[in-house]
């Protein structure tokens, strides 16, 4: 009896392994696919082949069409020495297959929690190197004014500032028929501009950037002076003070300190964004955060557009904490090199503010950024602070609590 016991027990337990090699046969593929599905649409830019051109090769006459004039004894045959390929070395990439990508940054200004509509308040170019391993970031002013191609059957726009590219391009304008929607139409307008052709974008509202920092319970930076970021003395918006020495923010306070416009220039607000993006990368890094990185992801994944698969998502999170303070790199063009005036937009119909800066410059510094000879390297034992019209940003160094 105990013996028919086993048997049955046995059987129950080999029908439950094949049902659920079965069960797993049926939703791996799923899983798969979904694992390297984009989670949204892609830019549609054709892949730029990098395989080497085939040599031709020479064609050697057969046998009998060849004549000889010298007899030659098999002791005389001559050999033809046999080339030996040398092994060469490629370093692996990290967290996967690819050793690099190329990545459109956006941060737009629409707060209703969706991306219907919106500007390109922050617009970043980023190079992820997985071999290195090193992260590059370029802040492209949203303020240039640039050829916007596609749309020039839409009532006649045929230029733009840059921010408003994306705008024109989200599906609610209607304006632009191409892949990409808003990420599409910006991507585009910076390839034919500057040169840069991203392989994938993510757009990020002010609403997810916020929850995104409460998430890992705030950040924290450090101010030399304290600054007041309220419009008027008399507002009682107090949480727009900021006083000198250590802050720590919430999501709301830390977005509006990198969004802060008129207590100084463009230039100072770009450096306020790379610090609080320096000082989520410090959170993270933290012990007591990574109870928060679920909820973080979760606030990324459910709220952010981008093309990015959840491989590609999941390859990018393994090659964080493996990045050093060194090898993350921020960088905008030089102030000196651009000058503040204005320019009659035709489609807004007002006298509109541009940044002016010659066109093929900002080429060659793009081209260099792709190639990694620009920005240089910050020279050893040089001050940590940002001065105007340098090119390279580095994460500012605060003093121990």
């Amino acid at each position: 009896m105990k013996s028919n016991r086993n048997h049955i027990g046995i059987w129950m337990i080999s029908f439950g392994v094949l049902m659920l090699i079965f069960l797993l046969a049926g939703i791996l593929p799923k899983l798969i696919v979904f694992w390297r599905t984009p989670l949204g649409p892609g830019l549609g830019f054709e892949p730029t082949s990098t395989q080497l051109p085939v040599q031709p090769t020479e064609t050697v006459p057969a046998a009998e069409e060849t004549v000889l004039d010298l007899e030659i004894t098999p002791s005389e045959t001559p050999t033809t020495p046999t080339s030996i390929p040398m092994p060469t070395f490629t370093p692996d990439a990290m967290c996967g297959t690819d050793p690099e990508m190329l990545i459109l940054a956006i941060g737009i200004d629409y707060r209703k929690g969706n991306y219907t509509y919106g500007l390109a308040d922050v617009i970043r170019l980023v190079k992820v190197d997985f071999v290195t391993p090193r992260v590059s970031v370029m802040t492209l002013p949203r303020d240039f004014w640039v050829e916007v191609p596609g749309i020039s059957n839409h009532y006649g726009i045929t230029h733009s500032k840059l921010n408003q590219s994306y705008f024109y391009g989200t599906e609610a304008m209607g304006y632009y028929d191409g892949p990409g929607g808003g990420a599409g139409l910006l991507a585009r307008t910076i390839d034919l501009n500057y040169g840069f052709q991203a392989e994938h974008y993510g757009v990020v509202n002010m609403n997810v950037l916020i929850e995104m920092i409460d998430a890992i319970g705030g950040v924290d930076i450090y101010l030399d002076q304290g600054i007041d970021a309220r419009d008027n003395p008399d507002s009682l918006e107090k949480w727009k003070i900021y006083p000198r020495g250590w802050n720590h923010l919430d999501g709301k306070r830390a977005v509006y300190y990198a969004r802060i416009r008129h207590i100084d220039n463009v230039f100072g607000r770009t450096d306020r964004q790379t610090e609080i993006l320096c000082a989520v990368k410090s959170k993270l890094l933290s012990a007591n955060a990574v109870m928060g990185i679920p909820d973080m992801i979760t606030a990324f994944s459910d709220n952010v557009l981008t093309d990015l698969s959840p491989a590609q998502l999941s390859q990018l999170a393994c090659l964080a904490p493996r990045l050093s303070w060194d090898n993350i790199i921020f960088a905008r063009l030089p102030e000196d090199e651009m000058t503040g005036t204005t320019m009659y937009n035709p489609n807004m119909k007002i006298n509109d503010f541009i940044w002016d800066m010659d066109n093929a410059a900002i080429r060659r510094y793009v081209a260099g950024f792709l190639d990694g000879s620009w920005p240089p390297p910050p020279v050893e034992g040089e001050a940590d602070d940002i001065h105007a019209g340098e090119t390279q940003q580095l994460c500012p160094v605060y003093p121990d609590r």
